[in-house]
């Protein structure tokens, strides 16, 4: 495996470990915010059922009517007016009963004795995860139970396709004063599911209970209001229909409990969506009716409502008020007001599940990686910004449609992907860009493409003047041995040649300019900077006639011709850089030192060597060869005569 192929198998194993680590945390931290937010951003103009009410004891009724603890008669003077004075058509009670009254006990003997009168009032039970205590006996827990499930009136048909064996973890429930609960009419489950950050968005609508079934507060009073009672639950929905009501709502079966998400509609303070009413102008409209005098509050204001009674004042212990996604303090009956209205209404929430939700995560990550891969990067980012608001957008609208999706994740993996697909083309441009140095590289020397590449964005016409040595390699009469050969075989001889002598250049420091048919122009100094540039060039010939020897051994033995090569070298300044045109630039290097070479290489037929070099660069050289003196000869274009030189060999390299 390559390095490039090793980082991109890293990359990729990263950003699956990072992709499934973010989402994990991101969707049990971010997405709550978020569902939060969206839920108190769609439902501004959510405006709860005017035909549900809230009786409240608040601060002002202790004002009123004494500090607590109250007597319960109090609340029976509650029950009283709404039940034998109002036409209202429903009492829920959210409120839990199990201490006695141990200073008035008489009171609460007559209160439990009364409570069976009100058959319109449906009150709440608390499940629990604690086991009942152990000195609660077997026979009393089943009486207990036998009691409880007698209490909500209500089938439920269980139709899921795999049913739990998993009972819910609630193991007890209300430890309720035995007499209330023997005479209480209707009781429904108060529990509420609590989030991991602490919030309120489900209600347990339906708890699996040693194997049993047991509904809600809100379920048992919805059955009362329809007259409905046989409910279906399925994987999906619980259901339920007569001839003028029908209920489909959502919910999602999790250990032994099914349970909807609430849909919340907007409050003015905070407090309560549902219209509340004080409990002390309650009982004051009562005490006035029996001295017959005309009530605090109009009686008719109750006419076919449903009224739910419960506390939320400073007072210890009757502070009631939880942390949902439109208040922190949000009272504790409303709730459960919320659960009915929601159901009335056929109000709900659905939510959208696990699986869909990561497939949507990848979908989204996917599209984002394929626009940034394939796009120009202004496009992409372009893109993907409007894909990010597009999604926004889109999350809004399902939420307006009562369809809580996730938003954090798809937005947060758009960004990741957008990282990820940067990375990739780095690595996947890089890969290509060494492949294009590769290819290029066989048309130009590798040591001019990365000049080229190195300084890309200053690439135009013009070089410089510099110092060079520059080799001029010519074949001995090459014109001859074409006429022999096919074009073929020439071009099998050249390509093997070209092949041995190539290296050779580019090892010694110098670029390979040009091929000239047969010959060869290698520059030395430019662009890889070096002082002892003739050195080099001597170097390099002495190399490149070895080679030649050791190839005319092997073309003997194949039965090719002899090749004999001629080699010039002269040293001096030229211009080196970049001609042509805009749009076709070529390197080269231009000048008398260029010319000098070839010239001195053509004396190498008059004067039967192979060697020559200028007296400029023997000059440079002189302590590391050993040379015979030629003549001082004429070259075209001077108008003086130079020396040359015969190099024999090299000396202490």
């Amino acid at each position: 495996m390559n390095s490039q192929r090793k980082s991109l198998f890293l990359l990729t194993f990263a950003s699956v470990i990072i992709f499934f680590i973010v989402y994990i945390i991101g969707v049990s931290i971010f997405e709550l915010k978020s569902y939060n937010f969206l839920v108190k951003m769609t439902t501004q103009n959510a405006k709860a059922s005017d035909d549900i009410m809230l009786i409240v004891i608040d601060d002002k009724s202790l004002h009123e009517l004494g500090r607590w603890p109250w007597k319960r008669s109090r609340y029976e003077q509650i029950f009283n007016y709404i039940t034998n004075h109002t036409q209202a058509k429903q009492i829920g009670y959210d409120a839990i009963i199990v201490a006695p009254d141990t200073e008035h006990p008489e009171v609460d003997k007559e209160f439990f004795n009364n409570i069976k009168n009100y058959k319109n009032l449906s009150a709440g039970v608390g499940f629990t995860h604690s086991p009942f205590e152990k000195n609660v006996s077997k026979d009393t827990v089943k009486w207990y139970e036998d009691e409880l499930f007698k209490k909500n009136g209500i089938v439920i048909e269980d139709k899921r396709s795999k049913k739990f064996k998993q009972e819910s973890s609630y193991k007890s429930f209300s430890a309720f004063q035995r007499d209330y609960l023997k005479n209480i009419q209707s009781l429904g489950s108060v529990n509420t599911n609590l989030d991991n950050d602490g919030y309120i968005r489900k209600v347990d609508q339906i708890i699996n209970y040693k194997g049993k079934l047991y509904p809600s507060l809100g379920l048992v009073m919805y059955s009362k209001y329809t007259g409905i009672k046989h409910f279906v639950l399925t994987d999906k929905y619980l259901l339920a229909k007569n001839n003028t009501h029908s209920l489909k709502m959502p919910v999602t079966n999790k250990f032994g409990i099914a349970y909807s998400n609430i849909y919340f509609y907007k409050t003015d303070d905070g407090l309560y969506s549902h219209q509340k009413i004080s409990a002390s102008d309650v009982i004051k409209s009562l005490e006035a009716i029996e001295r017959g005098e005309k009530p605090l509050l109009d009686p008719d204001i109750f006419k076919d409502k449903i009224v739910f009674v419960g506390a939320n004042a400073q007072a210890q212990a009757l502070q009631d008020v939880k942390r949902t996604p439109i208040s922190d303090a949000f009272s504790g009956v409303d709730i459960q007001a919320t659960n009915l209205d929601n159901m009335i209404n056929n109000e709900f929430y659905r939510t959208s599940s696990e699986l869909y939700n990561l497939l949507n995560v990848i979908l989204i990550f996917i599209l984002a990686f394929v626009i940034v891969c394939t796009l120009p990067i202004p496009v992409a980012i372009l893109s993907c910004a409007c894909l990010m608001f597009m999604y926004l957008i889109f999350s809004f609208f399902m939420f307006t449609n009562k369809v809580a999706i996730n938003l954090v994740m798809p937005e947060v993996f758009i960004l990741f992907a957008i990282g990820c697909a940067y990375s990739y083309r780095y690595l996947i441009e890089g890969r290509k860009k060494e492949k294009i140095q590769s290819a290029m590289g066989k048309y130009l020397s590798k040591d001019v493409m990365r000049n080229v590449v190195d300084n890309i964005d200053s690439v135009k016409l013009g070089g410089k003047r510099a110092n060079v040595t520059v080799l001029f390699a010519d074949i001995r009469g090459f014109t001859s041995i074409s006429e022999k050969l096919s074009a073929e075989e020439v071009t099998k001889i050249l390509n093997e040649y070209f092949t041995a002598i190539v290296p050779i250049i580019e090892n010694n420091n110098g670029i390979l300019n040009k091929f000239m048919g047969d010959a060869v122009l290698a520059v030395f100094g430019e662009p890889i900077k070096n002082e002892h540039h003739a050195l080099d060039a001597i170097k390099c010939a002495d190399a490149m006639l070895k080679k030649v020897k050791t190839l005319q051994e092997k073309w003997l033995e194949e039965g090719k011709p002899k090749i004999e090569i001629g080699v010039g070298i002269s040293t001096g300044e030229a211009f080196v850089g970049n001609i042509g045109s805009e749009e076709r630039l070529e390197y080269t290097v231009i000048g008398d030192t260029v010319n000098t070479a070839s010239r001195i290489e053509n004396y190498n037929k008059v004067y039967r060597t192979k060697f020559l070099i200028s007296q400029e660069t023997f000059e440079q050289v002189q302590k590391h060869v050993d040379v015979i003196k030629i003549r001082e000869v004429s070259i075209r274009g001077k108008a003086k005569k130079i020396n040359i030189y015969e190099v024999l060999r090299l000396l202490n390299v």
